[in-house]
């Protein structure tokens, strides 16, 4: 892609301090962007998460990469922080071009294999908090701002694919509700924009090797493929630059409204655009996990990369 694609745009990316949310940030500003990276974990504090990533290391991988990155902490769960940070977007540049809707930070609620009357409710309701009320109150004050010019993009940040997850229950029901949110969210998005030249779409990463996940298996994003041995599915993972590539492309194409209202993944787009992982690869994890593991086909990973 033109390393200049996106020169003169300005990008919201809400939740971008670490994975995919820092990835689509970092490309987006490869492309010329202006990216505001926001998110609660900063270098004087952290967010329940408990993880190190922060949105000023964010920021300054935006600008490293060519565009210009600005951290901004925000919790997207308060409405009168995300006032403030459209506030000033509009105040800094007059416009807003591209928003993520990439907020979550709920994987350390999760339960899984667990009915829902013995989960834990709280945690379980945060979950929906942060997955669907963080996006719906990001969208109520940004996309004002995204209308007064035609060709805005809205792209809401989910795991796994609208068709993927009708067939496929996650083994807890308030994080099952919060995946398939943001795909409806999309949908309707889409409906409401449209009068405005505008595009929603939601997107999905496929097996993703986030900060987290290397961690969980004990790999770096050098080493990961040691992992395999104990976990096969993992052969089919992707790096978080996979997804940004993908939003990138997404972001530059003149053409995106041909998307609007759809559910993405990183390895469709991938067939699409052209592009390819980091390590020059093209994984279709949505495919891999379609028909080998819930389908019960017999062919090799290899296949789906």
């Amino acid at each position: 892609m033109d390393m200049g694609a996106l020169e003169g745009k300005v990008a919201l990316v809400a939740g971008a301090t670490r994975g995919a949310g820092r990835a689509m940030a970092v490309e987006l500003g490869r492309a010329g962007a202006v990216v505001y990276a926001t998110g609660r974990t900063t270098r004087e504090h952290r967010s329940e998460v408990g993880r190190p990533e922060t949105i000023e290391e964010t920021a300054e991988l935006i600008t490293a990469a060519g565009g210009t990155g600005i951290a901004v902490p925000t919790d997207h769960l308060e409405p009168e922080q995300v006032r403030a940070l459209v506030e000033r977007v509009e105040r800094d540049h007059g416009r807003l071009d591209v928003l993520v809707n990439d907020v979550w930070g709920g994987d350390h609620l999760l339960q899984f294999d667990t009915k829902v009357w013995e989960a834990d409710l709280a945690a379980g309701l945060r979950m929906l908090r942060l997955s669907i009320d963080a996006h719906a109150i990001t969208s109520h004050f940004a996309l004002p701002l995204l209308i007064r010019r035609p060709g805005g993009l809205v792209v809401e940040i989910t795991d796994g694919t609208e068709e993927f997850n009708r067939g496929t229950y996650r083994d807890n029901l308030f994080y099952d509700l919060a995946k398939i949110a943001p795909t409806r969210m999309a949908f309707g998005l889409a409906k409401e924009l449209q009068e405005y030249g505008g595009t929603a779409v939601s997107l999905t990463p496929g097996f993703l090797r986030s900060e987290a996940m290397l961690e969980h298996f004990g790999v770096t994003e050098e080493t990961w493929r040691d992992a395999v041995a104990g976990s096969p599915h993992f052969a089919v993972a992707e790096s978080p630059v996979y997804i940004g590539r993908a939003l990138a492309a997404l972001a530059a194409d003149p053409d995106r409204a041909r998307w609007n209202g759809r559910s993405l993944s990183s390895g469709e787009l991938a067939r699409v655009y052209g592009f390819t992982d980091a390590d020059g690869s093209r994984p279709d994890a949505m495919g891999y996990f379609r028909d080998v593991v819930f389908g019960g086909k017999d062919a090799p990973v290899e296949g789906y990369r």
